[in-house]
């Protein structure tokens, strides 16, 4: 059977197990989305914006561990790809690009509508393809499907010229699709690779001497969905676990050896840990500048064992002592194997002081703040919510105080830092994910820049809520200002913004303000009663508040800023006869730790 290129690309996504092409139709892509028309099997997402399909489609993918996909036009339908997939690069998440391009016969000439965009991307894709032939667009689908998914994930580009989608050529998908991928300068350790054992006896032999070791997980685990071999780790060994931004979900955050986020914003306690640890275990992390600050004044007292997928992320930023490449999952496998179980210590104890010393607090004053607002977020949805976030203060306030219980539950841009990110990641995850709710935390300035994604979800009937955290400024920018410009306060005043209440009503969804933690509670049980369209909160705060604690950039934990109110703060909420969020979280640990005792002690 003859069949066009486009078609051809339908049947190659059809073996792919595709189900969503989130994408904005053009003129090079026109034969496309004709071969569209006719595709029952796999729904296209009509977005707003190409920047939304990218996102939608990272969100898709972050949600479900599954390859998303977007499609755009040349030239700028193309370009306006580009933000959205440096950050599926930046996150090592599995996406791939489709993108329209001139006819091949005036390529190179400045045709209308003409970028080179497999130039453009090709820093921030795994690979990509500009495919010349319509014989070998299968071929490219096929690599590029492997790539995405396969060792460190990321994002790949295949590039299609107008002919390339037209022409016809004779094509049966169960015989003339590869079903086996073999690149051979492409060679990653996948699940069932082989892991060096004297490896692992080295990293068994550091953990046996550690007196005071910590795991320091991140987005690798999520990756790999390796929560119960990390749990089970900490569990053996009673080792805590401190996550990165990314590495929520490794560990169940609500679990008594898990400490939080590490870095930058990360929990006090969690950075003392590190900084006095005898053992780092990385796990899946990559030694970023938000966690490492300073790398000459990271860890310092710690030997590392460093497990990554990625051969390159070894020694990059630190050089640990025992490296071991491979599929996180498949090597904490194995390294349980070889671990030998470890008592409750003195150690943990000292970590658990820090906790109740530095817990993470905000006022309880009457004012409505961004934290009430996630916690109460987190217990009306209850655990089986996806939260997505933008990025700003709002994100680290919730990577804070969401408590992640699992892979593929939180959805965030952590090394691109993209605003705009979170309402489109949302709709994606939202078409993944069609029987849970999600739930976006954006802030006033982040929210602005993809707004009109509200009209996708209101179509497509997605049941998403936006907490817009509303500070009236650009948040984390006015607070580097305040905090390290002498308060020189220049271009973050956001108090000329719509009324996000009419917005959403305009797009179709449904709008409710809040202003203090009584009309939250109200807002928040009104959304949850609406299923069909999109929901905003205009959740409004103080415009001073700033999130702590906070380790400045480049810096080291001597120089770890707190709150100067935070013996003040414990005092309030015990004044009003409630308990600090820690009371609840040492009561579950202390139960732990008489497990722990119990079954040292045979019982």
């Amino acid at each position: 059977m003859k069949l066009s290129g486009a078609e051809i690309l339908l049947e190659c996504l059809r073996q792919e197990h595709v189900s969503h092409i989130f994408g904005y139709p053009g003129g090079a892509v026109l034969p496309i989305y004709d071969a569209i028309f006719d595709c029952k099997d796999i729904q296209h997402v009509l977005v707003r914006h190409e920047q939304g399909a990218a996102h939608m489609a990272d969100g898709f993918a972050r949600s479900t561990g599954k390859v998303g996909v977007c499609l755009a036009t040349s030239g700028p339908g193309a370009t306006n790809l580009v933000t959205g997939i440096a950050t599926a690069y930046m996150d090592s998440i599995p996406m791939v690009a489709l993108t329209g391009q001139v006819r091949t016969t005036v390529i190179g000439k400045d045709a209308f509508q003409e970028a080179d965009i497999t130039g453009i991307t090709m820093p921030i894709t795994k690979h990509n393809f500009l495919v010349k032939r319509t014989e070998d667009l299968a071929e490219a689908i096929a690599q590029a499907f492997y790539l995405a998914r396969t060792g460190r994930p990321g994002p790949v580009l295949v590039d299609i010229p107008l002919d390339v989608s037209k022409n016809k050529i004779e094509f049966n998908a169960e015989k003339d699709y590869p079903k086996q991928v073999s690149i051979p300068s492409y060679k990653p350790a996948g699940p069932n690779a082989r892991v060096p054992e004297l490896q692992l006896k080295k990293a068994a032999q550091l953990i046996a001497e550690a007196k005071r070791p910590v795991l320091y997980v991140g987005g690798g685990a999520v990756l790999s969905n390796a929560q119960n071999e990390v749990t089970e780790l900490a569990e053996k060994t009673n080792i805590l676990v401190t996550t990165t931004l990314l590495g929520k979900g490794a560990i169940d955050e609500t679990h008594a050896l898990s400490l939080g986020m590490l870095g930058m914003h990360g929990t006090a306690y969690a950075n003392h840990a590190v900084n006095e640890s005898d053992l780092l275990i990385a796990v899946g992390a990559r030694f970023d500048d938000r966690v490492t600050g300073n790398p000459d004044t990271f860890a310092t007292k710690a030997k590392i064992i460093h497990i990554d997928i990625d051969p390159a992320e070894i020694g990059k930023v630190i050089v640990p002592d025992v490296p071991i490449v491979g599929d996180v999952k498949t090597v904490l496998k194995e390294l349980i194997k070889f671990v030998e179980a470890k008592p409750w210590t003195e150690w943990n104890d000292q970590i658990i002081e820090w906790k109740r010393t530095f817990p993470l607090l905000y006022p309880r004053d009457g004012k409505l703040y961004a934290e009430y607002a996630i916690e109460k977020v987190s217990e009306v949805f209850g655990e089986e919510c996806i939260m997505t976030t933008d990025v700003g203060q709002h994100q680290m306030w919730a990577a804070q105080y969401f408590k992640s219980r699992r892979p593929y539950q939180w959805i965030t841009s952590g090394g691109l830092g993209t605003m705009g990110f979170g309402l489109p990641a949302a709709v994606g995850a939202a078409f993944a994910n069609p029987d849970k709710r999600v739930v976006c935390i954006s802030g006033d300035g982040s929210f602005q820049m993809m707004t009109q994604e509200l009209m996708t979800a209101t179509i497509y009937e997605r049941n998403i809520v936006v907490v817009v955290i509303n500070n009236h400024a650009l948040g984390m920018v006015r607070q580097w200002q305040e905090m390290f410009y002498s308060e020189r306060f220049s271009q973050v005043d956001l108090a000329a913004s719509p009324d996000f209440v009419k917005l959403v009503e305009a797009y179709g969804g449904v709008g409710f303000r809040a202003t203090t933690p009584a009309e939250f509670d109200e807002a928040i049980t009104n959304a949850k009663a609406v299923t069909n369209r999109p929901v905003v909160i205009d959740c409004v705060i103080p415009t001073t508040e700033n999130v702590y604690p906070m380790i400045p950039s480049g810096q080291s934990i001597e120089q770890m800023m707190i709150r100067q109110d935070l013996e003040q703060l414990k005092a309030d909420v015990h004044a009003d006869g409630s308990e600090w969020s820690f009371s609840h979280e040492e009561e579950v640990l202390k139960q732990y730790v008489e497990l722990v005792h119990a079954k040292q002690n045979g019982a």
